[in-house]
This record gives structure tokens, sequence and C-alpha cells, in this order.
């Protein structure tokens, strides 16, 4: 069994592209139906209700073939210890044997798989509604995920990524941002100043409850990464409502949850990421309005990232053999 830890995964750099790729392949898996997804349970603490522990075990068919579980741990009370908020754990198992393959022991393989996954719904975006040659993003918290985003961005999206807002109000966030783009990025002092106007917005915080209510820009794409960032407000401004899976985003006090029980959202107002990756659903959307993302996590796609990146790590002769 191979383990592989941040540093070997960090050793790997694969480029976004192939990530995304992988994305799409597991979308249309999917689509197939040759895949297993059980909602995932959390686990909950009395004494802080806002942090928990996530079991995602899944298993994605296809050419991609495997089997796992991620267990994934989300305090966000660990930013004022100055530790990480969130811990992971990813088990792959063959898929024909049950064999466990290998243990991924970092947090990394979860971010690597939420901003690949927001890759995908841009490029899907792109294929009906182009972005004009400078792009303006936003992004609202740049913690690990939104360096991940950042990453992400200026790979995909090239010179034709303009100015890139980024509003965090933790000291020292800023510090995280590449000296070769920095004369891209302004970092702002609200999550106004980085939303509005914006062709693209990105929430990326450890919000427990939504705040944002004001207008996006006509034709935007926002993404809600952190799925708790909008209020049931952004309703009055667009019917464009995309998920990655109804059934596991509408829960846990999430944007979505809330859009349903206070404004009566239900799964048929919503689109999914399989009908936009397979159907072309975007295109039925009114052209003026924003389109708003919600992606719960799901667990086929961190188990086809780690599959991605165990095979990346035997080619390279990456990470270290653990005795049966």
């Amino acid at each position: 069994m191979l383990y592989l830890n941040t540093a070997n995964l960090q050793s790997i750099q694969l480029p976004w592209s192939r990530s995304v790729e992988m994305i799409r392949r597991t979308v249309q898996v999917m689509a197939a139906h040759e895949f297993s997804q059980p909602i995932k349970p959390y686990l909950l603490f009395d004494k802080d209700p806002s942090s928990r522990i996530i079991a995602m075990p899944a298993y994605v068919g296809g050419d991609i073939a495997m089997a796992g579980i991620k267990w994934i741990a989300s305090f966000p009370g660990n930013h004022a210890r100055q530790i990480p908020r969130a811990h992971s754990v990813t088990i792959l198992n063959d898929s024909d044997n049950g064999k466990p393959l290998a243990v991924i022991n970092s947090p990394l393989i979860s971010g690597i798989r939420t901003a690949s996954v927001s890759g995908l719904m841009i490029r899907e975006y792109e294929k009906v509604r182009p972005f004009a040659d400078k792009i303006v993003a936003g992004i609202t918290g740049f913690g690990p995920i939104g360096q991940l985003h950042l990453s992400m961005l200026t790979q995909l999206l090239g010179e034709r990524l303009g100015e890139i807002r980024i509003f965090d109000p933790y000291p020292g966030a800023m510090d995280h941002i590449p000296e070769e783009i920095g004369t891209r990025v302004r970092p702002v002092d609200s999550w106004e100043e980085a939303y509005e106007g914006a062709d693209l917005f990105i929430t990326c915080t450890i919000s427990s409850s939504g705040y944002i209510d004001r207008k996006p820009k006509a034709q935007s794409l926002l993404l809600n990464v952190s799925l708790r960032d909008f209020t049931p407000a952004i309703l009055n401004y667009t019917s464009a409502i995309v998920v990655d899976d109804w059934d596991e985003v509408c829960r846990a006090n999430t944007d979505i949850e809330h859009m349903h029980n206070q404004r009566g959202l239900r799964k048929e107002d919503t689109t999914s990421i399989v009908e936009v990756v397979c159907g072309n659903a975007l295109a039925k959307f009114p052209k003026e309005e924003a389109i708003l993302f919600n992606p719960m996590g799901m667990a086929a796609f961190d188990i086809a990232i780690g599959a991605l990146y165990y095979q990346e790590a035997l080619n390279r002769g990456c990470g270290k053999e653990l005795e049966e």
C-alpha cells in the first residue's frame, strides 16, 4: 500500500488541466450511472457545533475504476489556534477486489478537487458565455482553498485574467500571493469591493452564515465554494442555480438549504453539474442573469482526484510503500 503526504503531492505538481479533465471524466461516469456515492454522514460535536468530521465514500466506475473514502475534519475554530482548519485522510481501494491501494494523508487532495471542480465550471461557462479579454475576478477568503483557486485561475485563464481582487480580513493572508502575478492582484478592504463588477466571483471563506445580498454583475459566474456566504436575497437577481448534488447540498446550514426553507427553492428549480457537463444546461439560462454554482463537494470527485495522483505517484516512484 502506498502512503502519500502533502510533500509527495506537492512534488508531483500536475497542471490544473489534468485534474479538471479528471473531474469531467468523473461527471461522465456519473451520467452513465456507473458510480456509487452514499449520502455522507456528519460527525458533530456538542462543544462546538461548527466543527465536524465527514465520511465521504464512493465508487467511480468506467475507466477510472476506483473505490475509497475520504475522512475529512473541518474545525473552523482552528484558525484562531493558528493551525489548519481542515485535516483529511483518503483511502483508495481496488474496485475489483477491495484491496487497499493507497493512503493519502493530506487536506491538499481535497483542495485540489475543490478548485478543479471550479475549473470545470469555468470551462463549461465559457462554452456559452465567453469571458472578455480582461477578466475581473474576485475572491473572498484567501486561506488554502482561496490560494488554490488563484493558482487554478492563473493557469486556466492565463493572460486573459486581468485584475484579481482578493479580500481576507486576517493579517498575513496576502503574504501568500505569488510574486509572479502580484501586479495583477489587488487586495481590497471588503467583500463588496471584490464582488461588485466581477465577471467571476469565488467564495473561499469559513463563514457560518450568509452575508452577500447585493446584485451581482450581469452575466457573471459566482462560485459559492464555501457554501455559506450568500443570503436567499440572491434569488431576487438570478434563477440560474447550479448544484453538484441537490440531496447533499440542501442540508447542513448551507445557502441552498436556506433558499429552500425561506424561499421555497426546489430541486427541480436547480440544475446539476451532470446536466451542465453532459447536457449543455447552462445555455438554457437567460443571458443577462448571473449563474450561481453551489458545490457541496462530492466523494466521487475526491476518489477520482486521489486515483489521478496515486497513478502519477506510481509512475514517478513517489511516496512510501507500507507493509501489509
